[in-house]
């Protein structure tokens, strides 16, 4: 009888301490995914810029009616690791940028939403005051080496349409320009 129970008792053991083992092996380990890009431009946008969310609030429907536009809401891209000159042999090094916004638009040449807020258009400025319009370049601005700050604001303009309120969504993209 006691050779039975450690008979039963030794491959249990075996199997238990292959078990610990076998599980072991495999503790510490991960996995990373990466991406990235290698691009021919005298900067890169920080990743902070390239993807943001900006919030407009609550802005009530008399407001708008009243002053025919929101508050401001600034927002910024930052350009970081300028480099003006070009690797390229034979070009002239770089000095210059535009940006380009792009996105849905209203009858009235401000960027359009979705949702079911109507009567309104979402209008982008730069620091100099110069309105953005859908696929049309704003106005040339002067590179300079290492990082650079480009300020823009939005608000909400109203459309000489009737206003509806309710929630509102839109996403305007932009590029950058170099030469």
């Amino acid at each position: 009888m006691f050779r039975f129970r450690s008979s039963c008792f030794t491959p249990c053991l075996w199997a238990i301490c292959g078990f610990s083992v076998a599980a072991s092996a495999h503790q510490g380990q991960g996995l990373v995914n990466m991406q990235g890009s290698i691009v021919d431009v005298p900067c890169a946008i920080a990743v902070s810029s390239r993807d943001q969310s900006i919030d407009l609030a609550v802005l009530p429907v008399g407001q708008l009616m009243r002053d025919g536009q929101g508050p401001v809401s600034p927002f910024s891209i930052q350009l970081v690791n300028c480099s003006l000159q070009q690797m390229r042999p034979g070009r002239a090094d770089w000095t210059q940028f535009r940006v380009t916004f792009a996105g849905e638009v209203t009858d009235s040449a401000l960027f359009g939403s979705t949702g079911q807020a109507e009567g309104m258009g979402i209008q982008i400025t730069d620091a100099a005051g110069n309105v953005a319009q859908s696929g049309v370049p704003m106005p040339p601005g002067a590179l300079v080496p290492g990082d650079t700050r480009l300020d823009y604001s939005l608000r909400l303009v109203g459309t000489h349409q009737i206003l509806r309120a309710g929630a509102y969504r839109t996403t305007v993209r932009f590029k950058m320009d170099y030469y």
